[in-house]
């Protein structure tokens, strides 16, 4: 089963703080664990004034570690949550999306404003470009009642659960990830203005190939690369044998085995390495409004176990 966290208390000071003690983290910090999978929580940090090169190699070697990483009660303004991102890498702009004003890296997810129907699948971000984000911070800005969980799944547990043969077979192939799966012209081409955007953007952004099996570029890890998201076919076999191949691997990363579920609270922030995982925005709260920022920051382009 997927791991629920809205009222699971955080305070489990004796494990945390020797989970702490083993990481050699900065003063203060403790982290708990979520499932032996993925996700962790983060305690003691304010993101708002990480600022020091130990705080953010800390949060490096643990995202590498866990792959997503939950702080709660953050006051993190949109330009200290550009900097933030910025301290990782550069920032990418979202060629739909609308962002903050004045702050173009911090874009907005508003469901008054946009139809977000295309969170609310299995993805990795902007896996339609030929360097897709290395990470991405989204902060919760106005939540509904309840409702409006984000489940991430790992495609590192996801890999090392596949049979012997079956890794074999995939480390070879590659598939095509499609901008226009996510955003068809049908529901982000509807005024001349949206399909200005729509068309600009599907230019930009033509089908790209990636390997189905990516080798993580810092931790040399293997994680399954494909989503329902963006991959609409694997490369050199027939179109039924690739319809059968994705779907299997569709349901195999997202496996309960392998995913957290966050139910999100003011303040919250999370921290994902977009590499390795994928998630999925539970649309499960209408007609309340759900408002989150996100910073993304740009990645390298993915590469196979060939290149090993």
């Amino acid at each position: 089963m997927a791991y629920s966290l809205r009222h699971q208390d955080l305070q489990h000071a004796h494990s945390s703080s020797v989970h702490a003690v083993a990481h050699g983290l900065p003063a203060g910090w403790s982290v708990r664990p979520l499932s032996p999978s993925l996700g962790a929580v983060v305690q003691g940090v304010d993101l708002a004034k990480l600022q020091s090169r130990e705080a953010l190699a800390a949060i490096k070697a643990l995202l590498l570690e866990h792959e997503v990483l939950f702080f709660r009660q953050q006051d993190i303004s949109p330009q200290q949550h550009r900097a933030l991102g910025a301290a990782f890498g550069h920032l990418h702009i979202h060629p739909v999306y609308p962002s903050v004003p004045g702050v173009p890296e911090a874009m907005v997810l508003d469901t008054d404003q946009q139809d977000l129907k295309d969170n609310a699948l299995w993805h990795t971000d902007v896996t339609f470009s030929e360097t897709p984000p290395l990470g991405a911070i989204l902060a919760a800005r106005h939540l509904p009642p309840c409702g409006g969980d984000t489940l991430w799944a790992s495609g590192t547990a996801a890999y090392e659960a596949l049979s012997p043969l079956m890794k074999e077979h995939l480390e070879s192939l590659t598939a095509i990830h499609d901008f226009t799966r996510s955003f068809p012209l049908a529901r982000y081409g509807q005024t001349p203005d949206e399909y200005e955007r729509w068309k600009a953007a599907r230019d930009r952004h033509p089908p790209v190939e990636h390997p189905v099996i990516r080798v993580h570029p810092e931790s040399g890890r293997r994680a399954l690369f494909v989503s329902e998201g963006f991959t609409t076919e694997i490369c050199g076999i027939e179109a039924d044998e690739s319809s059968a191949l994705l779907n299997y691997l569709f349901r195999h990363a997202t496996k309960p085995e392998f995913q957290i579920r966050w139910s999100w609270q003011e303040g919250d922030v999370a921290f994902w390495d977009n590499r390795t995982t994928q998630h999925y925005a539970v649309d499960d709260y209408r007609p309340h409004r759900r408002i989150m920022h996100r910073v993304t920051i740009v990645g390298d382009r993915p590469f196979g176990p060939s290149r090993v």
